[in-house]
């Protein structure tokens, strides 16, 4: 009878959880396209990025293939998202904002069912606590992961279930399928190289520890590898076989001073990072350091080696993050350039699964320690939850443009009748907005935002702003050591690229060598505000574009 009525309690727990899901996704859902979703790394690169691909005809395209619509063709196919990767298929299938959606709903959907398997099997044992493992669970589904991530890092929970499944003996299929799966639908840099790395590191510790090789687990860590390598063999190829100079060749990560690398840690373990958004600042760290108070008073050291264990592990990814872009790095980054070109600084990519496992193992040690910490411990849950769901896209970015304002679809459809040649027969760029709009409304483009494009390139748009550059030390580093967002920089606009229409800012002082841009077959500038010198640049201002149905307000320009 205890059993039924447990068992009971639990589906209604997670009908709960699910229906906390239904409700944040639903401004999703109800909105579509006047939903206010992220901007930075969202609606500036990756959306539009796929349905460039989607209509370049390239998703299939060789390894050696291009994306003619970006910087007059020399973007590699390979920049973007592989052909087995989910996403790519659910934006080919599906209108940019329904796929986007779907996106989300999978993504959260699995981050609760893999957070909710391992905290129930694996960490959070006993009876009476599973109002504990649901709530951790629904709290870890509903943090604002960076979208086009998918199940990179919120996908890590249901890896870790099924590998320490495999690790104890089991031969249930279900583990392997999803060790086969999950690199279907989630990124090896942007999250899973490094669960892999942290993966094998276990197994060898263990295999120490026990004197026992467990050959099974290793398989099941070398299988999920070999998987992710054929999923993404065109970042392979380009690792491998590409010697092209790219733009990731001039990034230079170590820069920081040692007491700058320490407040970038502090900084880092307390507020966490844009791309693996934990929200674990008020009501998590509570929880983390009331959990430590009673271990104290209780000397449980012991009995706690995970919780302890993971609370190191939490501090250590903090500190290797902040410490990546310490200066005393230079002397290996030049002898090994790699060190420069891959972010090995994303350890930290791992923090969402092991801050979330901490919560639920330190309202574990609360409710443990009596009645009035049980009550505390169901407070810090309570308040938690509130806090994500005030992190929703549609309350953060509600001051943002929608995806409908953002991209302005009818307003640039104008803009293309208006000029009334074939979009193929010359090429934009933007000045006061992201070059994606552009790029999404069909429009080839000379600027762009990747991070893996010909050095050659960047070198002769550079002539472009080269005197805007000079005029301003930030955008002159920022583009020189990066480059990433290949942009027409202005020195009186600095890191700035989305001006509204109802900005009262203009281009009083803009300097472009418009003879380069019109030799890299530039035609026509798209300016979110009035440049006041336009016949010094050799620009004409051919006509204005609103729309009720956008943010911004287009100058059309042509190079004469």
């Amino acid at each position: 009878m205890a059993r039924s009525h447990a068992a009971k309690q639990e589906r209604i727990q997670i009908g709960i959880a699910f229906f906390m899901l239904a409700v944040y996704l639903s401004p999703l859902i109800l909105l579509g396209e006047n939903a206010h979703i992220r901007v930075h790394d969202n609606l500036d690169s990756n959306i539009a990025w796929y349905k460039v691909l989607v209509e370049s005809g390239e998703i299939f395209g060789s390894v050696n293939a291009s994306i003619p619509q970006i910087i007059n063709g020399e973007l590699s196919r390979n920049a973007f998202g592989p052909e087995l990767s989910g996403i790519v298929w659910l934006h080919a299938l599906l209108p940019s904002m329904a796929a986007y959606t779907v996106s989300q709903a999978i993504t959260r959907i699995f981050a609760f069912l893999g957070m909710y398997l391992l905290l129930k099997k694996h960490v959070v044992k006993g009876s009476g606590r599973h109002w504990i493992i649901t709530a951790s669970a629904t709290a870890f589904a509903l943090t604002p992961f960076w979208p086009s991530g998918m199940l990179s890092t919120l996908g890590m929970p249901l890896a870790a279930w099924a590998l320490l499944n495999i690790r104890a003996g089991e031969k249930w299929l279900v583990n392997w399928l999803v060790l086969v799966l999950l690199p279907l639908y989630s990124s090896f840099v942007l999250g899973f190289f490094f669960f892999i790395v942290a993966a094998g590191i276990f197994w060898m510790v263990d295999s120490i520890r026990k004197k026992n090789w467990n050959l099974r687990f290793l398989l099941a860590i070398a299988l999920m590898t070999a998987m992710f390598l054929i999923v993404e063999y065109r970042l392979v190829y380009s690792f491998l076989f590409d010697h092209e100079p790219n733009s990731r060749d001039e990034y230079f990560h170590a820069k920081l001073t040692f007491m700058e690398s320490a407040w970038l840690a502090v900084r880092n373990f307390f507020l966490g990072h844009t791309h693996v958004m934990t929200v674990h600042s008020l009501f998590i760290m509570a929880a983390a350091f009331i959990a430590l108070l009673i271990i104290f008073e209780k000397k449980s050291w012991r009995k706690e080696k995970l919780y302890i264990g993971l609370f190191i592990l939490n501090v250590v990814l903090s500190v290797w993050y902040a410490f990546w872009f310490y200066k005393g790095w230079l002397p290996l980054t030049e002898r090994f350039h790699f060190l420069d070109t891959f972010n090995f600084a994303r350890f930290h990519f791992l923090r969402p699964i092991v801050i979330y496992t901490l919560f639920a193992l330190a309202l574990k040690i609360m409710a443990d320690a009596g009645s009035a910490w049980r009550k505390t411990a169901a407070l810090l849950v309570a308040g938690q939850l509130a806090v994500l769901f005030f992190a929703n896209d549609e309350i953060v970015y509600r001051d943002k443009p929608t995806v409908k304002q953002f991209y302005a679809e009818e307003q640039f459809t104008d803009i293309a009748e208006y000029i009334g040649k074939p979009t193929e027969e010359y090429r934009v760029a933007s000045i006061g907005i992201h070059p994606a709009i552009a790029q999404y409304n069909g429009f080839y483009t000379l600027d762009t935002y990747n991070n893996f494009y010909p050095l050659t390139y960047k070198y002769e748009f550079r002539k472009i702003i080269e005197k805007e550059l000079a005029k301003n030390k930030t955008i002159q580093e920022y583009f020189d050591t990066w480059g990433g967002r290949c942009y027409v920089f202005s020195s009186e606009l600095g890191k700035r690229y989305m001006f509204k229409k109802d900005s009262s800012r203009s281009l009083k002082n803009l300097e472009l060598n418009t003879a380069q841009f019109k030799k890299m077959g530039g035609e026509y500038i798209f300016s979110a505000l009035p440049i006041r010198n336009a016949a010094a640049n050799g620009l004409q201002l051919e006509r204005t574009f609103e729309s009720n149905e956008s943010a911004w307000k287009i100058y059309l320009y042509r190079a004469l």
